[in-house]
Formats: structure tokens, C-alpha cells, sequence
């Protein structure tokens, strides 16, 4: 069975390309009828962050990305560590290391003078006919992983090929520090061995740390999983991805009036492709997807395309939906009469989610002030008079307007009639509605608001005369 993991780390928010790297992960196992699990790497007490925590959990619900089976808590699995500690150390595989920090300070410092890569030099390992110093009784020893001196380590990579590392390049890494806490590469080996994890998709930054995970799972007899390093995420310049180019906190996305299928299915195309395909529904993502078919070069986030895809997923959500999403904005029209023409006016203008907010209270709140740039252009001498006829016109046509088809052609009728152009009626029609210069067609305006509204607001501004009171 195919068995995938994501592992965050609760020291901080889970950010976009966390998140890519779960997606993969679970599109694996969804595509071949396999469990995607979830493992909390929570063993950094010092840095641990509830907050965090919760907002990754948070993150994963809104973009839909159910994990299967319970949550692995690795603070919650001290015991199983120590266990395989104690049987390397019986095994002879692992032993104590009493060498001190100023010791390994003053030999890291002397490689860095002589130009040379720094390297455990071994003093605690036994060996056969070797004598070992004497133990210091004032040391509390950390735990050493007997690493192979000769041959390679070859990491078997479905994105990059057969990766080869000199074994004598993996010294006797640290598996226990001298408080006992197991360190990073130790747990994450025993984790995904334990936890059946067949295919690990991690980003390329974790290759380092594989040849000892590799040296951990041979010494327990583990099955070594399939690996993908995936590359990383770069700006458009080519440069790490930082936050003022989208390396933001999922959530933040949320926040910022994004769709979640639209942060996946723009997700997916970073670094993975279908032909030209550009629209994928997570059914789609999950029959296609194959972590063989991702790119070995690194991939650019790119915002335009992110807005693109927003604005796509935008357009085809239901009323219904941006109802709700518009709710928890804080912008409630359940009841607003025209909800469905409203909807519909205004999905086709926006980017987010946040701007269909702004557009929608644009329309349905009476105007407050007036754009004056706008007022000084288009507001005449004869503008109210003008504004007057296009009342009268809307009254007397009242019970047989059925649609905005049905305002355009009656305007059309009155601008003809009047020798005007559009922008002469459209433009103060606008301010009167909106307060703005820039709203969408003025029929649909009309629609969405009604007649007597529409009336109601025309006379106001009239009052006015157009000034901000």
C-alpha cells in the first residue's frame, strides 16, 4: 500500500510551500487507494507553538486535505525512540561519545584554519584492538550511530536519480543528545518506518539529511521508502521565495480573499505538469498526478497566475457559496432581494474575494460621498435636469421592466431621444448609484438595486447637488 506523510513542525505557521509538499504527498496516496498521514515533529520544546499548531490543523481543513488515521504526536513518543536507541547501543551499531562541546568547538575550528571539512574524529568509536580513553566522570555522553567507513550511500530519488554520497562523508552522527533527546534525522527514520510510510515527497533541502536516514533505516533492518526530493519554490527573480513574493501563512491567503482549490490547483502546476493543462479539480489532480512527472528544476511563483486562478474559481462558485464566504467577511445579503443577479454582476470583476466584498458594498450601501474628480467631469449645468427626464422615463416604463435587457433598451430609447452620449448619462447615473466613476454597467446596477432604489438615489444626489455632506 502506498503510504504518504507530511511532517510539519509547529515552531511556525505552515506556509505555501509546506503546503504544496502535502499536497503531493496526499495526491500520491489518494491516486493509488493509499493513506496520507499527518505527523506533528513537535519535539523542539523551546520553539513550540500552540498558535501554530492550531493554524496548521486549520489550514489543512479550509483546503479540504484530510489526513487519515490518528495524528502522530512525535512528544508523545519518547519511549519508542529510547527503545531503539538501547538496541543499537546492545547491538554494537551505536555507542556513548564523551567528548565535550569545547572539544568538538576547538577540532571544528582547527578544520575550518586547515581548510578542511569538518569531521567527528572518532575518538569514542570502539573498534576491534582499539583502546578508548577513560571515561570523564563529569561528561553526561551524547549517543553516536556507528556510520559505514567504506562503499557509498546511494539514495534511490524518483525526481533526481540515483544520488551517490561517499559513506566516509556521514561521520558517527549524534542519534541522542547527552540529555537523551533523540535528534531529528534519528526520529523521522523511526517514525516513517514505523508508521509505514512507503513514499516520502520532501522538498530537495532535506537530501542532505537522507544518506542517514538511510544509515539509521539499514542498522534497524528497515525498509528504505521511495524518495522524491522535490525542488524548491523560487521568486520570479529566481531567488529564495520570501514573504513580499507569496511565502505567506496559508491562512493568510484566506484572509486575503483567495479560494482554497484555487491556492491547490495553483500549488500542483508548481513543478508538476499535464500537457498544457491549466484547470485541474482535485479529482483530476489525484487521477493524473505521479511525483515521477515533477520538474528537477525549480519552480517560480508567479501572483498573476495565482489571481488568474482565483478569479476563475471565483466566477464559477455559486451564489450560495460567496454568500456565506461574503458572511464570515462580514457583509451579510441573504436577504438582499436580488442576491442572484448581484452575485452574478459582480464575480465576473473580481480577483478575490475581498474586491467582490468591496464591489457588493459598493452597490447595495447608499452612497455617502461623492468621487469629486468625477463630479468636476461629468456633472453639468444641465445635469439635473437631464437626471429628472431619466426619472420620469424610469417611472412611466416601471411595470414592464422585467430585466436589465429591458433598462438597456429603454436607455438607449432616452439617449437617442436626447442627443446624448453615454458617458453624459452614465457617468452621473454612476456617482448617483455608487458615489464612483468606476461601477459596472449601469443596466445591471439598476437591475440588481431596483427602480425605486435606483429613483431614491438620483434624487439624493440631486439634492446634494453632488457634494459630500
Amino acid at each position: 500500500m502506498t503510504i504518504t506523510r507530511f511532517a510539519p513542525s509547529p515552531t511556525g505557521y505552515l506556509h505555501i510551500g509546506g503546503l504544496r509538499t502535502a499536497l503531493y504527498n496526499y495526491l500520491w496516496a489518494k491516486k493509488n487507494d493509499g493513506e496520507f498521514k499527518l505527523r506533528i515533529e513537535d519535539t523542539d520544546k523551546k520553539r513550540h507553538n500552540e498558535t501554530a499548531l492550531s493554524a496548521i490543523f486549520d489550514a489543512f481543513d479550509w483546503v479540504g486535505m484530510k489526513h487519515d488515521g490518528k495524528i502522530e504526536f512525535q512528544s508523545q513518543r519518547t519511549k519508542i525512540y529510547q527503545k531503539y536507541i538501547n538496541q543499537l547501543l546492545k547491538d554494537g551499531k551505536a555507542y556513548k561519545c564523551y567528548k565535550t562541546k569545547d572539544q568538538l568547538a576547538k577540532d571544528r575550528e582547527e578544520a575550518i584554519q586547515n581548510k578542511q571539512t569538518f569531521k567527528y574524529d572518532e575518538t569514542w568509536r570502539p573498534e576491534v584492538d582499539k583502546c578508548l580513553p577513560q571515561i570523564p566522570q563529569d561528561v553526561k555522553p551524547v549517543v553516536r550511530i556507528k556510520s559505514p567507513k567504506t562503499g557509498q550511500i546511494i539514495v534511490r530519488d524518483g525526481i533526481k536519480g540515483d544520488v551517490k554520497f561517499e559513506a566516509n562523508e556521514v561521520d558517527d552522527f549524534i542519534i541522542a543528545r547527552d540529555d537523551g533527546e533523540p535528534t531529528y534525522n534519528f526520529v523521522v527514520a523511526i517514525d516513517d518506518a514505523l508508521m509505514g510510510i512507503s513514499d516520502v515527497l520532501r522538498g530537495d533541502d532535506h537530501l542532505s539529511n537522507t544518506p542517514k536516514q538511510i544509515v539509521i533505516y539499514d542498522a534497524l533492518g528497515f525498509d528504505i521508502p521511495n524518495f522524491y526530493h522535490m525542488p524548491m519554490i523560487n521568486n520570479q527573480n529566481g531567488k529564495k521565495l520570501s514573504k513580499r513574493d507569496g511565502a505567506l501563512d496559508v491562512l493568510d491567503y484566506k484572509t486575503q480573499g483567495y479560494l482554497p482549490e484555487a491556492i491547490l490547483n495553483f500549488l500542483v502546476r508548481l513543478g508538476w505538469s499535464y500537457g498544457d493543462q491549466e484547470i485541474f479539480s482535485i479529482d483530476e489532480m489525484i487521477q493524473l498526478f505521479d511525483p515521477k512527472d515533477i520538474n528537477s528544476s525549480s519552480s517560480s511563483f508567479n501572483q498573476d497566475k495565482l489571481l488568474w486562478l482565483n478569479s476563475f474559481y471565483i466566477k464559477n462558485s455559486d451564489t450560495k457559496r460567496l454568500t456565506n464566504i461574503l458572511k464570515e467577511l462580514g457583509e451579510d445579503i441573504t436577504n438582499f432581494k436580488n442576491k442572484d443577479p448581484l452575485i452574478d454582476l459582480c464575480k465576473q470583476r473580481v480577483n478575490t474575494t475581498i474586491e467582490l466584498q468591496q464591489l457588493i458594498k459598493d452597490i447595495i450601501n447608499k452612497p455617502k460621498s461623492y468621487d469629486q474628480k468625477g463630479v468636476n467631469k461629468f456633472i453639468k449645468n444641465d445635469t439635473d435636469d437631464m437626471l429628472n427626464s431619466f426619472i420620469d422615463m424610469l417611472t412611466q416604463n416601471k411595470n414592464n421592466i422585467n430585466s436589465s435587457q429591458d433598462i438597456q433598451d429603454i436607455t438607449k430609447l432616452f439617449i437617442e431621444k436626447h442627443g446624448l452620449k453615454f458617458p453624459q448619462l452614465f457617468q452621473p447615473i454612476r456617482l448617483s448609484l455608487t458615489g464612483k466613476t468606476t461601477a459596472p454597467a449601469v443596466y445591471d446596477i439598476v437591475w440588481v438595486l431596483g427602480i425605486d432604489e435606483t429613483i431614491c438615489r438620483i434624487k439624493t444626489a440631486i439634492s446634494k447637488g453632488f457634494k459630500t455632506t
